[in-house]
């Protein structure tokens, strides 16, 4: 077994018992957040030349999928911090040790051009601004955010948390222990060694992951989630169905050819999207470890398969979720909580409609623009 999805088997138990709790209090508890930072799963796309594991796509997939099958918020704030930190292979090497090269430190935030950056005469910025979706930056030492400049360009900022301010907005139907608020910064001063260009700025490191494009990384780690979510909701099912009988009905649910159709049509669809998805992966990835960047088609094809894992997945979970009949309407069902975290997931950019048509345009020949993919 790969040594860094045993470590997520490993803490999945703690994440599955604190699941309610972290709901609750809309972010994740104080004790899985150290349970994920102490095994390095916030920062899994860390270059191993900055302590990190370097995970490769495949494997980061899994472990995800692994902790979000024990709490579906666990798994996002895992996917959000992982991939926010494979933006250290952008930075200086200088600046991305002292970032990343302390084994606790996480990192996260939005790229979203929602602030204002102000050059300096020292090559640095002025950043005022206000994101939204801000997972997990109750536990980060390092917040990103987008913003477009006075002269028009676009930067990725980094932010130590100490000067950011985090606002209490995260009231969702789903994914409520991601702790997901709005943050904000008020003419905070960015040196510019800490704003890089993402799709401008070359990676610092060569490696096969250097080569893999972020925002692939991304979409496969919002598809990632849900396909943990849907296995959740099906292994719920399975067991409400054991001990559950239907009103007017001497069987119990298990015994219903009904049940028994759609759990095989859940799990099918489960499986048959997540096998799409790694295949997929392992191409682009075995072009990355032949030293050529992911084409063009392979990213489409890619961003294609994330797609269809978050509808394959939120289907999975609305059957399942159907089959559960009453129990499944409250809120100490985790049915219920899955069936709201998996439709929130799908809202996601990476995985919606708008990646899938321009996927759809590529396979159409028609000229498109392809630097989201």
């Amino acid at each position: 077994m790969n040594e860094l999805l045993a470590i997520a088997r490993g803490v999945a138990p703690l994440a599955r018992v604190h699941a309610v709790e972290g709901e609750a209090a809309r972010r994740l508890a104080a004790p899985v957040v150290t349970a994920l930072r102490d095994a390095g799963l916030f920062r899994l796309c860390v270059p191993r030349c900055y302590g990190g594991p370097e995970a490769d796509p495949t494997t980061m997939v899994e472990v995800i999928e692994e902790v979000a099958v024990a709490d579906g918020a666990a798994g996002w704030c895992v996917m959000i911090a992982s991939t926010t930190s494979a933006l250290s292979m952008l930075l200086a090497p200088e600046v991305a040790r002292r970032i990343h090269g302390q084994p606790g430190v996480v990192t996260g935030g939005a790229y979203a051009p929602s602030g204002r950056a102000v050059g300096r005469p020292d090559g640095g910025w002025t950043v005022t601004g206000r994101w939204q979706w801000g997972s997990g930056t109750d536990h980060c030492e390092w917040i990103t955010g987008g913003v477009v400049t006075d002269s028009g360009g676009f930067r990725l900022v980094f932010l130590p948390a100490a000067e950011v301010e985090l606002i209490d907005t995260w009231y969702s139907s789903g994914l409520r222990g991601t702790g997901s608020g709005d943050f904000a910064v008020a003419d905070a001063v960015v040196p510019a060694e800490l704003a890089i260009e993402p799709g401008v700025t070359p990676p610092a490191v060569d490696s096969p992951l250097a080569r893999f494009p972020i925002f692939t990384l991304l979409a496969a780690g919002v598809a990632a989630t849900t396909l943990g979510i849907a296995r959740a909701a099906i292994d719920e099912l399975i067991a409400v169905a054991a001990g559950k009988r239907p009103a007017y009905s001497s069987r119990t649910l298990a015994a219903s050819s009904l049940t028994q159709l759609d759990v095989a049509r859940a799990t099918a669809a489960v499986g048959a999207a997540r096998a799409y998805l790694l295949d997929e992966l392992r191409s682009g990835w075995e072009a990355a470890l032949d030293g050529d960047p992911v084409p063009t088609e392979q990213r489409a094809r890619i961003r294609l398969a994330c797609s269809h894992a978050a509808i394959e997945s939120a289907r999975a979970v609305d059957l399942v979720y159907d089959l559960g009949g009453g129990t499944s309407v409250f809120s100490s069902s985790p049915l219920q909580r899955c069936f709201r975290d998996v439709h929130t997931a799908t809202q996601h950019i990476m995985v919606s409609k708008r990646p899938m048509e321009t996927v759809g345009r590529l396979l159409l020949d028609l000229d498109t623009d392809a630097s989201m993919l």
